[in-house]
């Protein structure tokens, strides 16, 4: 497989990133090959077999024009800033142009230890490998903005962590691995100079229209913020929760990357948390909006230095769009439910209503994912899926009732209003109880219930006869669900 690179980060940002070298896996075997976005990066794997595939993405066989990196940032974890963390487990092969002319950074993730491990081993155990190829390909395929899985591989060797497990490989394709935290890093290191240096290689990189602004930083922060908030309203909108928001996991271009303690919601409840080391809730599904807030304003105080270099006056325009970021987000939100509410146009009367019906579904505890096609089954004549899903006949009657007045009130076609909701909300999510079933399995050797569920949420709006298992919510009488960062 030829690999057409062009190392823009390597060449053009000399100290930013350390050299690094993946270990040598003892007997890489291909776990799973994503072909489609293979053919999106133009790769062409006529002729290259399995074994071939196994070595190129374990680190064991290094391709033709790779430069090897880890990538150097900081980040506020759970609130308190680490002023050094970077790649520890994982290195940048380097970047290919698609067909399209889209740049892509290729990543190799438990490769093994960098400069930037902090005595960690820089491994992966293979269930969160999985987990990670898993939910990402279910986000695209939802239409979140996501880093991508292009392979898992087992490298044949065990990885200590409270027990010893299979280790593997993951390479992840990314828009690129500049995070807020890398900012952070060379704002608190080096200054201005350094600042201005990663923000111009940024609106380069994803953002060129932004460089003839009277003030690219200030235009930057503008566009990270606006791709943040359409990204959080976009996770509320499919009940997931990201797990540890921290300012590393946040990357510019608008991507969700680092799909670690992740999880989707069953029943709602806004305070959900899943991750075993969230345990003050900082990252619970409904405190993401505000999250995302103050990772902005970290953001925007990484970026000061070169905001203050161009104009000293924009300092406070920088503030200003950060204190905006609650009605930005809002404005996002609410566009994002009225799709699924099936709300063609917004009305002054659509805040309440979806505020309503939050508190509705915490208050009666619905099962999340399946409400919203339930509620489509509605304008089809069709009341026996909500009934079914309801703790009381009348559960929810009053809401509804305001629903439907509000949709009785456009002029669409009620079939084709409930087509459209399909499109939009979708039937198969990877449940949490079925992605951990499918882990355990290949933990232990088979890996065909992994496959099947990749299938699945590789298709998550339209119904498919023999599927209704995996849209199923967790029996009622399951133990709590945790998960864990898998480092």
């Amino acid at each position: 497989m030829d690999f057409a690179f062009e190392n823009s980060f390597h060449a053009d940002m000399q100290g930013f990133y350390a050299p690094a070298e993946a270990l040598r896996p003892s007997a890489p075997r291909l776990l799973a090959f994503n072909d489609r976005l293979a053919e999106r990066l133009g790769f062409d794997r006529d002729g290259t077999d399995a074994d071939e595939l196994a070595r190129l993405f374990s680190g064991q066989d290094i391709p033709k024009g790779a430069a090897p990196i880890a990538l150097a940032y900081a980040g506020h974890q759970f609130g308190h800033f680490s002023p050094q963390l970077g790649d520890g487990r994982a290195l940048l092969l380097g970047e290919i142009i698609a067909p399209d002319g889209a740049r892509f950074d290729i990543q190799l993730k438990g490769s093994g230890p960098t400069a930037f491990s902090r005595n960690g081993d820089g491994k992966a155990a293979i269930g969160p490998v999985l987990r990670e190829f898993l939910v990402s390909e279910a986000m695209a395929a939802m239409g979140v903005p996501t880093t991508r899985a292009l392979a898992a591989v087992a490298t044949g060797d065990r990885v200590q962590r409270e027990r010893a497990h299979p280790g593997a490989v993951l390479t992840r394709v990314a828009s690129s691995h500049i995070r807020v935290g890398t900012f952070q890093f060379f704002a608190a290191h080096f200054g201005a100079d350094h600042v201005i240096q990663l923000s111009d290689y940024s609106i380069k990189r994803h953002f060129p229209d932004l460089a003839d602004a009277p003030n690219p930083h200030l235009a930057l922060l503008d566009r990270v913020i606006d791709l943040q908030c359409a990204l959080i309203a976009r996770w509320l909108g499919v009940g997931f929760i990201h797990g540890v928001m921290n300012t590393d996991n946040v990357a510019i271009s608008g991507e969700t990357i680092d799909y670690g303690p992740c999880a989707f919601m069953d029943r709602f409840a806004a305070h959900t948390v899943f991750s075993s080391i969230d345990a003050n809730g900082r990252y619970a599904y409904g405190r993401q909006p505000q999250i995302m807030h103050w990772n902005m304003a970290r953001f925007a105080e990484a970026l000061l230095p070169a905001i203050h270099r161009v104009a000293p006056a924009d300092v406070e325009a920088a503030k200003a769009l950060v204190d905006a970021i609650p009605a930005r987000f809002r404005t996002a939100w609410e566009a994002q439910v009225r799709l699924k509410l099936g709300l063609a146009e917004g009305a002054g009367d659509d805040a309440g209503l979806i505020d309503g019906l939050f508190d509705e579904l915490e208050k009666h505890s619905v099962d999340f994912t399946s409400f919203f096609r339930a509620l489509a089954m509605l304008l089809r004549g069709d009341g026996a899926t909500m009934q079914a899903l309801l703790p009381a006949p009348d559960a929810m009657a009053p809401w509804i009732a305001d629903w439907w007045r509000r949709i009785e009130r456009g002029a669409a076609n009620p079939i084709e209003l409930a087509d459209a909701m399909d499109g939009v909300n979708p039937l198969y999510i990877p449940r949490n109880h079925i992605v951990e079933a499918t882990l355990d399995a290949a933990e232990g050797g088979d890996l065909d219930p992994w496959l099947d569920l990749l299938d699945v949420v590789r298709h998550p709006f339209a119904a498919r006869a023999g599927l209704e298992r995996f849209a199923e919510p967790a029996p009622v009488d399951a133990a709590p669900y945790t998960t864990f960062c898998g480092t």
